[in-house]
């Protein structure tokens, strides 16, 4: 999800109780903090040897050892986010990752799958990353089903 959509997202519905969830169901805890906002830039080589380049909004979230019994409010996240974003040059247009790690959630920059909301609550449905191989995508198109991504046996797209 991009960053302007989620926040626009948030705007709908500014005193709801701003709750993030994992595919499993297990949500972030109560009274966790919204601890940091990157504008992240990646340069990046693929193993087809192709330079790679985008940005990310990441928000880093953190439950402090003795948190409160309450969920931030939407409207409370995008007086962060409007301050933050007068600091640092956040692209409203890239994609928004949310940085979050307990005993439940494995420590990882998650994709916002989708927001839902309904009187009192804004859920923030949270999917983890997937690796893949940007070389093998781009020739997905072109290649058979049996042509694997860096097979040497092929050389298709992971020249030595």
């Amino acid at each position: 999800m991009k960053t302007n959509e989620f926040i626009a997202r948030l705007r709908t519905a500014p005193n709801n109780q701003l709750i993030f969830v994992d595919l499993d169901g297990h949500t972030v805890h109560s009274g966790y903090h919204l601890t940091e906002l990157k504008a992240a830039s990646f340069d990046t080589v693929d193993c087809g040897g192709q330079t790679n380049r985008w940005q990310e909004t990441i928000v880093q979230l953190w439950v402090p050892s003795h948190a409160a019994n309450q969920y931030m409010t939407a409207a409370k996240f995008l007086k962060i986010f409007e301050k933050v974003r007068g600091m640092i040059p956040l692209n409203l247009d890239t994609e928004v990752r949310i940085e979050y790690g307990d005993e439940n959630f494995f420590p990882s920059t998650y994709h916002v799958r989708s927001i839902a909301h309904d009187q009192t609550t804004t859920r923030v449905l949270l999917e983890p990353p997937h690796a893949t191989c940007k070389a093998r995508d781009r020739r997905v198109g072109i290649l058979s089903t049996t042509d694997s991504c860096c097979a040497p046996a092929t050389g298709v797209c992971c020249p030595a």
